[in-house]
C-alpha cells in the first residue's frame, strides 16, 4: 500500500483540525468515502449534511471499514483510543494522528512497543488557529504547511509512504524528525509560547482593577494574548503529554527573564538594547526566510566575508565534514530503494539538504538530519511522485546533473533549476548523451539551467564520455537503471566511482572494469534499503591536509576520511611536491575505503602535475594552488579546462587572488603556472566560490598581513563548520556578515 487517493478513511475527532482533513480529502477526491467518529452529535450530523462524511458511527462498528484511520484528538487521548482500534481495526489498515507530542504514546504502557504499534505512523500538522470545532472547519488548511512524520522502527516504508500520500493529497509539505528531536522543537517554538499567553492573560486577570487593564491594552496585546483563546482541554493535554522537554525550554525562558529583570533593576540600557536588537534581528531573518520567501535563486546570499590574521600553527586532531559526492547519492538511491535506509555521517550542508528538499518534494518521507544521521523511506524505483514545485539545487551541480538522469526516466515531468552561479554551468554534457537514451529535456539557449524534462521511456546506450566526469557517468548510470537493455559508459580517465560502489551496496549489479574504464548497468532490477557510513570528505579535508603541510611546526591527524583510489589525486600530487602524509588505520566502510591522515610540516618543491591526476583532484586544484605558491620553484599545470565551468573560473579566480597577495603567476586556456615565493596581505574575491574563499583562508597562515575575503556565503553549501574548524586547530579566520 503506498496510495492514499482510493482508501476509506475513518476520522476519530471531528473538531476543526479533523474536520479540516475531511473537507480536504473530499475536495481533493469527491468520490473518497470518508466515515466519522466524534462525541459531539451534532458536528457529526453537520459533516453529513455538507456530503463531507458518508456516515458516523462507534469504533467497533467503523474501525474494521477503515483502511486509514485517523486520530485528530488530544495527545492523551491518542493513547486512550490505540488499545480500543487495534483491536478492530483490520490487519492491512493504518493508523495515525496529529497530535503536538509524541513520546508519551511510547512510553506511556508497555503494550505502545514499536512493533505493536507497526501500523501506527504518527504525524503532527503545523497547522490550525485558536478556533476550535467542525465549523471553524476548512478545505485548504494543509495547503503548503508543513506536516512532520516521527516514523519509527515498527513502521514499514509502505506504511510510512501511504500517509505521506495522504499529507500531500491534503497540498502540505512532509518532513520527518526523531519523536524525541520533534517533542524538543515543538515543546520551544509552539508548547512554550501558548503557555506564555495563557500565563499573561492570569497574570492580569489576577492585577487588582483588572476591568481597567482589560479595557485600554492595545492591539499588541490582542496580538500577543490570541493563543490563549485556543482548546484549553487540548493544550492541558500537550502540557502534561510533553512535559518533560516543556519543562527544560520553561527554565531556560525564566532564566532568561531573571536576566532581564537584573537589567532592568541595575538600568542597564545599553545590554537591554543589544538583546532585544539581537533578538529583533532573529525574528526578522525568522520572518523573511519562512514567511516572505525570496526567488530561489536570491535565497543564498552572498553577503558574508572571512578576515583571516596572519600567522598560526596548525594542529590538533579532526574529521570533517561527511563527504558531499557521497551524500547526495545516499539520499538519492536510498529514495528509490525498497525498504529502510540508514544513513550517518551525512553533510549538512545546504547542497546535500537541497537534494533532500528535491526527494521529500518528491514523495519520500526522510527523517532528519539530526548530528550527521538519516533515515530514509524508499519508495521504491517507480515510487517517486510528481514534483508540486520546481525543484532548486542551490549550488550544485553534481545534484543537478545526477537528477536529470534519474527524473529523465519518470513517468511524470520536472524542472531542475539553481542560484545564480547553477544556471549558469554547462548541461549539454548531460542533456545531449541522455537524449540519445529517448529522454525529453529542454536547456536554456547557452545549454544552461533551467533543466526542463518529461519524463520517457529509456533505452540503453553505449556511450564514450568526452571528458573524464563522474557526474556524467553517474547521470546516465541512473538512468540507465530504468533504461531497457545495457547502459555501457566509457571513461576517458579515471574519474569518481561512488555510484557504482553505492549501486553495488544497494544490491544491484554494476559490471566495472577499471583497467579498460568501463561501468555497465541492465535496466530493471530493483534496489534494496542498506545502512550507509559516509566517510569524511577529501575535498574538505584537502584544505587542513594543505593547512598543515605548508605551516611550519604543525602536525594534524584527520579521521575517518576517505581515500577512495579515484578521489586521491590531492595526496599523490602533494606527495609528488614532497609532503609529509600518513595513512594509517586503513579500512573499508560501505564499500569505501577510508583511512586516517597525519600530515606535518616539510617545505614544499615545485611540480609539472600530472595531467592523469587532474580528474582525481578535480575539486582540491583551489587549495593546491596555496600549496603551489608556498613551494620552491614553479608549478605548472596544464589539461584542466574543466576548472573553468565550475562554481566559478577557477583558473581565473584563484589567479586574480594570487596576484594580489603579490604572487608570480600565468593562466592558460587548460592550465597556470605558479612560481612560489612570499605572500602579501590582501582584499580577494571569492566569486562566490566555496572553495575559493576556503583556499585563501588557507593562505592566512603564511602571509605576511591580513587576507579579507569577499562573498564567502556559499561555504555554507559544502562545509558550513568549516570556520568552526579551522580556528579549532590554529588558523586565524573570522566570518564576517
Amino acid at each position: 500500500m503506498n496510495d492514499s487517493k482510493n482508501n476509506v478513511v475513518l476520522i476519530v475527532g471531528l473538531g476543526m483540525i479533523g474536520g479540516s482533513i475531511a473537507r480536504g480529502l473530499k475536495k481533493a477526491n469527491p468520490k473518497r468515502l470518508i466515515i466519522a467518529c466524534d462525541t459531539d452529535a451534532q458536528a457529526l450530523q453537520l459533516a453529513v449534511d455538507d456530503g463531507v462524511v458518508s456516515h458516523s458511527g462507534d469504533l467497533e462498528t467503523l474501525c474494521p471499514q477503515a483502511d486509514i484511520i485517523i486520530l485528530a484528538v488530544p495527545p492523551l487521548t491518542v493513547c486512550e483510543l490505540l488499545p480500543e482500534l487495534l483491536k478492530f481495526i483490520a490487519p492491512s489498515a493504518l493508523i495515525t494522528d496529529v497530535a503536538s507530542v509524541k513520546s508519551h504514546i511510547f512510553t506511556s504502557s508497555q503494550q505502545f512497543s514499536e512493533e505493536a504499534l507497526a501500523n501506527f505512523v504518527p504525524a503532527h500538522p503545523i497547522a490550525g488557529s485558536e478556533q476550535s470545532g467542525y465549523s471553524a472547519s476548512v478545505d485548504d488548511l494543509f495547503e503548503q504547511r508543513n506536516v512532520i512524520l516521527t516514523p519509527h522502527a515498527g513502521n514499514s516504508a509502505d506504511s510510512v509512504a501511504t500517509i505521506n500520500s495522504l499529507w500531500r493529497e491534503l497540498g502540505a509539505n512532509v518532513l520527518g524528525m526523531t519523536r524525541v528531536r520533534h517533542d524538543e522543537v515543538l515543546a520551544a517554538t509552539s508548547h512554550l509560547p501558548h503557555l506564555l499567553a495563557y500565563a499573561i492573560v492570569d497574570v492580569l486577570l489576577k492585577q487588582e482593577q483588572s476591568e481597567d487593564i482589560f479595557r485600554y491594552a492595545a492591539g499588541g496585546f490582542a496580538d500577543f494574548s490570541r493563543l490563549a483563546s485556543s482548546d484549553a482541554k487540548m493544550w492541558a493535554d500537550i502540557f502534561v503529554a510533553n512535559s518533560a522537554a516543556v519543562e527544560k525550554v520553561l527554565d531556560d525562558y525564566i532564566q532568561s527573564l531573571l536576566t532581564f529583570k537584573k537589567a532592568i533593576q541595575k538600568q542597564e540600557h545599553e545590554k537591554l538594547e543589544e538583546s532585544f536588537g539581537a533578538a529583533k534581528q532573529a525574528r526578522e531573518n525568522f520572518i523573511s526566510q519562512h514567511f516572505k520567501p525570496k526567488k530561489q535563486e536570491e535565497m543564498i546570499s552572498n553577503q558574508l566575508s572571512f578576515s583571516v590574521q596572519p600567522g598560526g600553527q596548525v594542529a590538533g586532531s579532526i574529521r570533517v565534514a561527511g563527504d558531499k559526492s557521497i551524500s547526495h547519492r545516499s539520499i538519492i538511491l536510498a529514495s528509490i530503494a525498497n525498504g529502510v535506509t540508514r544513513v550517518t555521517g551525512f553533510l549538512e550542508g545546504e547542497d546535500a539538504l537541497n537534494t533532500v528538499a528535491a526527494f521529500r518534494e518528491m514523495g519520500v518521507t526522510i527523517v532528519g538530519p539530526e548530528n550527521g544521521e538519516l533515515t530514509i523511506y524508499g519508495v521504491g524505483k517507480n515510487g517517486l511522485r510528481a514534483p508540486r514545485k520546481t525543484l532548486y539545487m542551490g549550488n550544485s551541480g553534481t545534484a543537478m546533473r545526477l537528477l536529470a538522469g534519474l527524473l529523465a526516466a519518470q513517468s511524470f515531468d520536472s524542472e531542475l533549476t539553481g542560484d545564480e552561479s547553477l544556471i549558469q554551468r554547462p548541461m549539454n554534457r548531460v542533456a545531449v548523451p541522455l537524449r540519445s537514451m529517448g529522454a525529453n529535456i529542454d536547456t536554456g539557449d547557452s545549454g544552461t539551467p533551467p533543466l526542463k524534462i518529461r519524463g520517457s521511456k529509456l533505452k540503453g546506450i553505449t556511450y564514450e564520455m568526452p571528458i573524464a566526469s563522474a557526474q556524467i557517468k553517474s547521470c546516465l548510470l541512473l538512468a540507465g537503471l530504468y533504461a531497457t537493455g545495457d547502459t555501457t559508459i566509457f571513461e576517458p580517465a579515471p574519474c569518481r566511482d561512488h555510484t557504482e560502489r553505492m549501486l553495488q551496496g544497494f544490491g544491484y549489479n554494476v559490471s566495472v572494469d577499471a583497467k579498460e574504464g568501463v561501468s555497465a548497468v541492465v535496466g530493471g532490477a530493483d534496489l534494496q534499503a542498506t545502512e550507509i557510513d559516509v566517510p569524511a570528505d577529501i575535498s574538505s579535508a584537502a584544505f587542513f591536509v594543505v593547512a598543515a603541510a605548508i605551516t611550519p611546526g604543525s602536525d594534524l591527524t584527520l579521521h575517518h576520511v576517505g581515500v577512495n583510489p579515484t578521489r586521491i589525486g590531492v595526496l599523490n600530487i602533494l606527495r609528488d611536491m614532497g609532503a609529509n602524509i600518513e595513512r594509517s588505520n586503513e579500512r573499508l566502510v560501505g564499500g569505501e575505503p577510508v583511512a586516517d591522515l597525519r600530515v606535518r610540516y616539510k617545505p614544499l618543491k615545485g611540480i609539472v602535475i600530472s595531467e592523469a591526476q587532474i580528474p582525481l583532484a578535480i575539486d582540491e586544484f583551489p587549495v593546491l594552488f596555496i600549496a603551489a605558491a608556498c613551494a620552491e620553484g614553479d608549478t605548472l599545470l596544464h589539461g584542466a579546462a574543466e576548472l573553468r565551468v565550475k562554481e566559478s573560473d577557477r583558473l581565473d579566480a584563484m589567479a586574480q587572488g594570487l596576484e594580489k597577495l603579490g604572487v608570480t603567476v600565468e593562466t592558460f586556456d587548460d592550465g597556470i603556472k605558479i612560481t612560489g615565493g612570499p605572500m602579501a596581505g590582501a582584499t580577494v574575491d571569492s566569486f562566490g566560490d566555496h572553495r575559493i574563499a576556503m583556499a585563501f583562508t588557507v593562505a592566512g597562515l603564511r602571509a605576511e598581513s591580513s587576507i579579507d575575503i569577499a562573498n564567502c556565503a556559499n561555504v555554507a553549501t559544502s562545509f558550513p563548520n568549516f570556520v568552526e574548524l579551522a580556528t579549532r586547530v590554529g588558523m586565524r579566520v573570522s566570518a564576517i556578515k
